[in-house]
């Protein structure tokens, strides 16, 4: 009886923390149509989508620490809720970054911008939105696998990050003008390599919650 009760808490752990990663990677995706589409209402819509999910994490805290006070799980069941409780906040830091993209978009109202620029990094930001939907997958199925194989993805991420910098260098050579859209790129591509080191976090904690090992990926 007691078990069936500590597994049902288990499981609203685990939903609760998918939920609050879908909701990140939804927030993720708007911050980057609305920095390359230059739509100022929709990174308003993520600056104050961000407090939901500070919400989440809070909520999540606490309901791991009261299973640990309450519950005094061992073994696999504490390193699933010290996986949640880690995870959690790998998550959380996304959605920080997610909103500093919104307000660069904010920042950069009617500054000369750079078309080939903001074309690769719509690319940048779908690929890091893909790894960590795939990464949250990976984690509710506990498929460590699948985790390596992501982790993996974070080399193509860290390849747009340089060939972006180096792009946007060259055009800001080509036209001055256009030098305080070039520092807002490099804030924003910045904020997309977090998002994917966060992703292969995500990805370290799956193979902790399988084989009780932390590493590095």
């Amino acid at each position: 009886m007691l078990r069936s009760k500590f597994d049902e808490e288990l499981e609203k752990l685990h939903n609760q923390f998918y939920a609050m990663g879908t909701e990140v990677a939804a927030q993720l995706n708007k911050t980057v149509r609305a920095f390359v589409s230059h739509d100022r209402d929709l990174a308003k819509e993520v600056i104050e989508g961000d407090e939901e999910i500070n919400n989440f994490e809070t909520k999540l805290e606490k309901k791991s620490l009261e299973i640990i006070a309450l519950q005094q799980p061992v073994s696999q069941d504490l390193r699933t809720v010290i996986t949640v409780l880690k995870a959690t906040s790998d998550i959380e830091r996304m959605g920080d970054h997610a909103t500093s993209i919104a307000k660069a978009t904010i920042r950069m109202k009617g500054e000369e911008r750079i078309p080939v620029v903001e074309k690769e990094i719509n690319a940048m930001g779908k690929h890091v939105k893909t790894m960590v939907e795939e990464a949250l997958t990976a984690y509710i199925n506990g498929d460590e696998k699948h985790a390596y194989e992501i982790a993996a993805q974070d080399e193509i991420v860290d390849n747009y990050f340089r060939d972006i910098q180096t792009l946007a260098v060259d055009e800001i050579r080509k036209q001055p003008d256009v030098v305080f859209a070039g520092k807002e790129y490099f804030q924003v591509l910045m904020h997309l390599e977090r998002i994917g080191d966060y992703a292969k976090n995500i990805c370290e904690w799956v193979v902790y919650l399988k084989t009780g090992k932390i590493i590095e990926l």
